[in-house]
């Protein structure tokens, strides 16, 4: 099972960064044969989504093939994102612009809220409200709020009671990430997710 880990900070190392290799850790903890992808948007490397990405040759498409890849690899997401005055950074945005059915479609996700103080919930709002109609891609019913970043998740021990607690919640979710991702891939072979008629969400 491969999991893609995206992580949606433009910052160069960022503490979403951070979050998202502890992620990856913990999946290889819970399960060790699980392949990790990490797509980090520290940079910000794509540029504004347009139409152009869907003719084959264009510089845009070319731009987007790698991702288009590793993300058509993938079984399920984990989308870690900051909160940025109350909002997903837009090169995450862009970035689910850019992700189409053959990519994300029918595939669970979890989102990771990423806050420097005790915010958190308004990215889980967003996410949940937009970027997934088109696409297809699945919020699972889960998802975790990392308050207060800078004191947690940053050692092989927690730091406090809290932390250790967080820990585990991560831990829960993911699991549950795994039963999805392992309970999808028959949707996704039956054929029944592939209908030319209605390609699009309502």
């Amino acid at each position: 099972m491969q999991i893609a880990i995206l992580v949606g900070s433009h910052r160069q190392a960022s503490q979403s960064s951070r979050v998202g290799a502890y992620i990856s850790k913990n999946l290889l903890r819970i399960d060790p044969t699980i392949v990790t992808d990490t797509i980090d948007l520290a940079g910000n490397p794509l540029p504004l989504w347009d139409e152009s990405v869907w003719q084959g040759e264009s510089p845009l498409a070319s731009q987007w093939k790698p991702y288009r890849t590793r993300l058509r690899q993938a079984d399920g997401l984990v989308i870690v994102s900051p909160e940025w005055a109350g909002m997903v950074p837009p090169g995450l945005k862009n970035f689910l612009l850019f992700a189409g059915p053959k990519e994300v479609g029918h595939k669970p996700a979890l989102i990771v809220a990423v806050s420097a103080s005790r915010g958190g919930s308004y990215p889980v709002n967003e996410l949940r409200t937009s970027g997934y109609k088109n696409n297809r891609l699945l919020y699972i019913p889960e998802h975790v709020l990392v308050q207060d970043v800078g004191d947690v998740l940053a050692g092989e021990a927690p730091a406090n009671q809290r932390d250790a607690w967080l820990r585990q919640r991560l831990e829960f979710t993911l699991k549950i990430l795994l039963a999805y991702a392992e309970a999808l891939v028959p949707i996704r072979a039956s054929g029944l997710t592939e209908h030319a008629e209605f390609p699009y969400g309502m």
